[in-house]
């Protein structure tokens, strides 16, 4: 066999060790969400599969359960189905440069979606403006009360939105803190945003400051929720302003009620929706029109940053207009 023959057949048998892609008319998305058990999540797969299946896409859902190995494995599952892209909530932001390596070698396009994926070669990443989130959290915070004793909670410490949101609060809380108007008396990261961890970190922070806690930065609403409990029980909820975000309905019920001083809406409909629309124009080598490009530390990623929105019992109504949930759901106890 002569050498031009030889790499005829090392060129053949190297396609068909590839997966097998679908067409672009009908493109095959593969969706790794880190955890399908919060409602967040679930709200985001159903709008998602129904964005994309109305521009001829199939849809392969996984769900990671908070567990990065797990969702590792996925991956390698979603890249042995042959799909031509992988959008990916990641569970841990820092872990997955060799399975997207894998995807990418594969010729599947990779999409971190809402969070972004750290140091590997990601196509797109989508998402809210978190910078914005974090602002408008503190803001919310700040505002209630302009003056006191502040305690920072964060989000999980794998969660790259985390660390950026707090790059928003804290735009807006040191001016105050330079001007000795606030005071940090505590800060933490909260294990997989859990808020069983934010009602025990929350519970110990009033103890070790006398229960003198006189604003809560809490950088979602699961966390607020857990805070709001600690609180609770101290005759205190309602009397701390705390943030929040996801426009979760028991987040929105105690907005409502005055336990929750504001929560940050995102609308899940508009992400999903954009997200598939992006999913299905790389698989189609289509131009998506991107608005911004974030380092994640191995290449600068082409972005689609979204806008998100302040909620106060002043425009909680703005959930009900948008179809996010019904005046039933709202009202329901």
């Amino acid at each position: 066999m002569n050498n031009v023959k030889r790499a005829l057949l090392a060129s053949a048998l190297a396609l068909l060790s590839l997966p097998v892609m679908a067409d672009a008319a009908h493109p095959k998305i593969g969706f790794s969400i880190d955890d399908l058990r919060l409602e967040r999540w679930s709200r985001d797969r159903d709008y998602f599969v129904a964005a994309a299946e109305k521009m001829d896409a199939k849809v392969f859902v996984q769900s990671a359960d908070a567990n990065e190995q797990k969702q590792i494995s996925q991956i390698e599952n979603l890249i042995s189905r042959g799909v031509d892209v992988i959008v990916i909530v990641p569970f841990n932001a820092t872990v997955l440069t060799n399975a997207v390596a894998e995807a990418k070698k594969a010729g599947i396009k990779v999409v971190s979606y809402d969070r972004l994926i750290l140091n590997a070669d990601i196509d797109a990443y989508i998402s809210f403006d978190n910078e914005k989130v974090g602002e408008m959290q503190a803001s919310g915070v700040l505002n209630a009360a302009p003056k006191g004793n502040y305690f920072l909670l964060g989000g999980a410490p794998t969660d790259n939105n985390a660390k950026v949101l707090r790059e928003g609060q804290m735009k807006v809380l040191q001016p105050a803190i330079d001007k000795g108007d606030i005071k940090i008396v505590g800060q933490q990261w909260v294990k997989e945003w859990n808020p069983t961890e934010a009602l025990s970190i929350v519970e110990n922070a009033l103890t070790r400051n006398d229960n003198k806690i006189d604003g809560i930065v809490a950088s979602n609403d699961a966390t607020a929720g857990g805070a709001i409990q600690a609180l609770a029980a101290q005759q205190l909820a309602g009397k701390v302003p705390i943030s929040g975000q996801d426009a979760d309905l028991a987040a929105v019920k105690r907005v409502i009620a005055g336990t929750q001083t504001m929560t940050v809406y995102k609308p899940l409909k508009l992400i999903a929706s954009e997200a598939a629309k992006l999913s299905v124009q790389l698989a189609r080598n289509e131009k998506p029109a991107y608005s911004s490009q974030y380092d994640n530390g191995s290449k600068k990623v082409d972005t689609i940053l979204l806008t998100p929105t302040p909620l106060t019992k002043d425009n909680i109504d703005l959930l009900e207009q948008d179809g996010f949930y019904t005046k039933a759901q709202i009202a329901g106890q």
